[in-house]
């Protein structure tokens, strides 16, 4: 009840937006064409939602998030760690780490279209390219901040070097791994509905483009307006998960 308390001024805060954009449009202060009311905007939510078209649209977008996601940060965290174990690994992965990181993640775009066309491949692909570096870099920094006396510990015990990464490591490193997780996470919506839009016959982005297109302004609306909420419930969900896999940080402080 007191985090409900806590949030109060924050949906308060979004209840008020709303109302001044209802209010806005419906009493002439902004007079355009391409902004509708909270009403249209919802009712379009309500008649995509009907017909099919938004949950079709939000199942093949989350499909391909999820899956270029998952393949990103199993990779990032395997090579992370071996970067963050062995300094041959670092030396040999941090040029090319530090070369292609700072490419903006819609550059693949073009090339990912040339080698994969423009079906589910090249999409998945791109999403797992844009959040493979922020789980990569975030798993190399907690690796090497675990503190030594935890390792020597486990040699003392006689664990070998798997056995070390699994029980002592990648726990350890795990606050920072999720860190990471949770920004790729938010990567990974935005770089999937640029690729649909760019390249795309399904999916939210699609959509908001096709309603664009033929001038369904509250479709697009609409279309956005999904993308806010499910950007809100994933990092409530993550942040849930998180909680309860690191349950134990509370347990120790207190």
């Amino acid at each position: 009840m007191k985090q409900w308390s806590r949030r109060l001024p924050g949906i308060a805060l979004i209840l008020v937006l709303l109302l001044l954009w209802q209010f806005s449009v419906q009493f002439g202060w902004v007079r355009s064409p391409s902004v509708p009311s909270v009403t249209a905007s919802f009712e379009g939510l309500w008649q995509s939602i009907v017909n099919g078209r938004l949950p079709l649209a939000l199942a093949d977008t989350l499909m391909r998030i999820f899956i270029g996601y998952g393949i990103a940060v199993v990779l990032a965290v395997a090579l992370g760690a071996l970067m963050g174990m062995s300094r041959f690994v670092y030396y040999l992965l941090e040029p090319v780490t530090e070369l292609l990181r700072p490419v903006p993640s819609a550059a693949y775009i073009p090339i990912a279209i040339l080698l994969l066309g423009v079906g589910n491949e090249m999409k998945i692909a791109v999403i797992a390219i844009a959040c493979f570096f922020p789980v990569l870099l975030n798993t190399y920094g907690g690796v090497r901040s675990v503190d030594p006396i935890l390792t020597d510990t486990g040699r003392t015990f006689g664990y070998p070097p798997v056995q070390r990464l699994w029980r002592i490591i990648l726990p350890s490193a795990l606050p920072e791994i999720l860190t990471g997780m949770r920004v790729a996470l938010g990567i990974a919506l935005i770089v999937g509905i640029v690729a649909e839009m760019l390249a795309g016959n399904s999916g939210i982005g699609y959509f908001i483009l096709d309603s664009q297109r033929v001038f369904r302004v509250q479709f697009v609306f609409a279309g956005i307006i999904t993308l806010a909420l499910v950007g809100y419930l994933l990092n409530f969900l993550f942040l849930r998960i998180e909680a309860y896999v690191l349950r134990w940080r509370a347990s120790t402080s207190t």
